[in-house]
């Protein structure tokens, strides 16, 4: 099979786009052009067109990278972005901005593997339109399916029914969503006895975890008088429960929500439970733009407990409790799986047939995706590799100098403070939020001074420094990678490297013709891998050469940094590949019945034999640290860069 060249995005030809989804009013602001993913990497961005899913997350080397401050990478704060900020401001164009943005070829994503005709489509205009079921360590998908809580004899036993009155709950929700102007709910104790006093205090603890009680006494009568519990206070120090010891330590559930990433969903839960985050564990973290479901696990919170957020919190639910002994952890998932639409699709019904048919049997290029590597005109492999030189003065230059590109008008303000004056404490002030890249490592200029810029720097969660370093490897293996094709094609050919118990070798001749392509490896380059055996290999010296970096040390003076690689295949085929093209009049209805709507015994949704629209709904299914756009790039045959995608949907709304 001939290696298929890029070729442009195709022309929507004068399709009309349909209208733009309309979102429920509690959804995040979006800009006007802000049409496709908000963002992942399975951590969610703003004005992210088309961005990039992995099939499973872990610190890894390797792992994704997004610039940006926060105190894990789920959270995965963008440049200049913090919580309570507006995404743009008023005025900006998305468009314009992106101007100046990367795309594809600008990170060595060059090649295709099939030779199809690309076609037009829309990604993520609903973030129902991008559904991610993780995939358990046993190799089975997560799904919520039930919401009952395990009977445990060492629960409560709270009858609520008998305990609060209809009205009192009512008073109590509205407390707990902020709609009591009170501020708090006054119970009156009827029957003055320690057992009914604590049950009243059980009952409103557990029924409304964002609650606290306490007693007062009123001329001569008690109260349980409910509250919101102070925030930083209670939070350092939770409210103590007991806990059974023939229990396991740990609540597992599933965890489904919409249009939030996983940091974001574990800050809330535990603020409404009044418990630090980093009680919960999880084996990946999931896209903010998209419906997923994973699963999670809770040091010493019972499920009955749990089940009560579900009636207090929007567009997240829990279920499947079961009690373990243990936490999960970050890599454990083997992977996700994905039920991915993409909308008003210009191809014809054997275009999608051949596209698909391709992605199944032969698979696509397993490239690092776009979010990999930054949003602006500074790539952050740049940095990466500034770090790889030990040149720490251009480390510095490179986050926080003036840049063209999508940038907050605050963030811009930052960077011409910091131009004209050099000085950190009065480039902070222009920052309203600090716990971004950049004002993280003003903070530490600012402290250490600008002679001691390593340690300044190491201010930055380790997370966030390591995955500049990342970003640079990535960079590196897209490069070869399209470097290996173009030579090679999509034969195992000899002085390839397969892996073998682990351990990479090259290919003989005779071995070769007993490889396919899918066998094949490449190495991220480090201390601890070996390079392909023919002419690629020396590719990889002469583009580090050309970096100022030596390949045959690649350890840094500084631990953290020295790089000991590791390798990744070539191609991937999904499993579990599925497709149907449906046709669609109303562009603001959902596509996917989703697990809640399951439970709740809605129908799925009937699509007319003809329609106005037509969409492909995909499913599929990759292995962690996997780039579902890239499966997409290979099936639309489209550049899935946010400049480009940004002036397609522009184009679309003209």
């Amino acid at each position: 099979m001939e290696v298929a060249e890029p070729v442009p995005a195709p022309r929507p030809g004068g399709e009309k786009r349909p209208p733009p989804e309309e979102e429920p009013p509690h959804a995040a602001k979006r800009t006007k052009l802000q049409q496709g993913a908000e963002g992942e990497e399975n951590g969610g961005r703003a004005g992210r067109a088309a961005e990039v899913e992995k099939g499973g997350e872990g610190p890894a080397e390797g792992e994704g990278l997004v610039e940006g401050g926060g105190p894990a990478e789920g959270e995965e704060l963008g440049e200049g972005e913090g919580p309570g900020v507006e995404e743009e401001e008023e005025g900006d164009s998305f468009a314009e901005m992106m101007k100046h943005g990367l795309t594809e070829v600008d990170v060595g994503i060059l090649k295709f593997v099939s030779d199809h005709e690309g076609f037009s489509g829309i990604l993520k205009e609903r973030y129902s339109d991008f559904v991610v079921h993780e995939i358990s360590k046993e190799g089975a998908i997560v799904r919520l399916d039930d919401l009952t809580v395990p009977v445990d004899a060492e629960d409560p036993p709270l009858d609520v029914s008998d305990v609060l009155t209809e009205e009192q709950k009512q008073q109590l929700e509205e407390l707990q969503l902020f709609k009591n102007k009170e501020g708090n709910v006054t119970i009156e104790v009827v029957e003055d006895t320690k057992e009914k006093r604590t049950l009243l205090h059980q009952a409103v603890k557990s029924l409304f975890p964002g609650l606290e009680t306490k007693t007062e006494e009123r001329e001569g009568v008690k109260y349980i008088v409910a509250y919101h519990a102070a925030g930083k206070r209670a939070l350092a120090a939770p409210r103590k429960h007991s806990w059974p010891k023939s229990r396991g330590s740990f609540c597992h559930c599933v965890l489904y929500k919409e249009n939030k990433d996983t940091m974001d969903a574990i800050n809330v839960l535990s603020k409404f439970l009044r418990v630090k985050p980093n009680i919960f564990s999880y084996m990946g973290t999931k896209d903010k733009r998209a419906i997923t479901v994973q699963e999670i696990a809770v040091l010493k919170i019972s499920a009955q407990r749990l089940s009560h957020l579900n009636k207090c919190l929007m567009n997240f639910k829990l279920g499947n409790f079961s009690y373990k002994k243990h936490p999960l952890k970050l890599g454990e998932l083997q992977g996700n799986h994905f039920t991915v639409v993409i909308r008003n699709i210009s191809g014809s019904d054997a275009q999608v047939q051949q596209a698909m048919t391709s992605l199944r049997d032969t698979g696509f290029i397993n490239y690092y995706g776009m979010q990999r590597f930054g949003t602006t005109a500074v790539p952050t492999y740049q940095v990466g590799r500034t770090i790889l030189q030990n040149n720490w003065t251009e480390v510095v230059d490179l986050i926080l100098k003036p840049r063209p590109g999508a940038e907050k008008g605050y963030l811009v303000r930052c960077r011409e403070e910091w131009a004209r004056t050099q000085d950190p404490e009065a480039a902070l002030r222009k920052l309203p939020v600090k716990r971004c890249v950049e004002g993280q490592l003003l903070r530490g200029l600012a402290k250490y001074g600008r002679k001691n810029i390593v340690t300044a720097f190491g201010l930055i969660p380790r997370n966030n420094r390591l995955m500049y370093i990342h970003s640079y490897q990535s960079y590196v293996w897209n490069c070869m990678v399209s470097r290996r094709i173009e030579a090679f094609g999509l034969e195992a050919v000899p002085g390839d490297l397969v892996l073998r118990g682990g351990t990479a070798v090259p290919l003989s001749q005779e071995e070769a013709a007993s490889h396919t392509i899918h066998d094949v490896v490449m190495p991220l380059p480090g201390f601890d891998v070996i390079y392909p055996a023919h002419h690629i290999g020396d590719g990889y010296r002469e583009m580090l050469s050309a970096d100022g970096l030596d390949i045959d040390n690649m350890r840094h003076k500084i631990r953290d940094y020295s790089l000991s690689g590791a390798y990744r295949r070539i191609l991937l085929r999904p499993q579990d590949v599925r497709w149907e093209v449906i046709s669609y009049d109303d562009p603001r209805i959902p596509l996917v019945h989703t697990d809640v709507e399951k439970l709740e015994g809605k129908p799925p949704p009937v699509f007319p034999k003809e329609g106005q629209y037509r969409a492909l709904r995909m499913e599929f299914s990759l292995p962690p640290s996997t780039y579902a756009t890239m499966a997409i790039r290979e099936v639309l045959k489209m550049d899935t860069s946010i400049k480009n995608q940004t002036q397609l949907n522009t184009t679309w709304l003209c």
